[in-house]
């Protein structure tokens, strides 16, 4: 499926992240707020998804 803004509704959005977060916290990590807000970014079609990832990526690779 293409996850980028204009073929995704802010609804379709909502629901990847939260089963993404959902998927996330089943491990051992509760997303940091500023994970939080670039999720917000990406479902209110700020950002593409592929920017969320990178950002998400680079900050745990500091």
């Amino acid at each position: 499926m293409d996850y980028s803004i204009k073929n995704t509704t802010k609804e379709q959005r909502k629901d990847f992240v939260k089963n993404a977060l959902g998927i996330s916290i089943s491990g051992t990590d509760v997303p940091t707020d500023e994970t939080i807000k670039l999720a917000k970014e990406y479902i209110d079609g700020k950002i593409e998804l592929k920017e969320l990832q990178a950002k998400v990526i680079g900050m745990y690779k500091k």
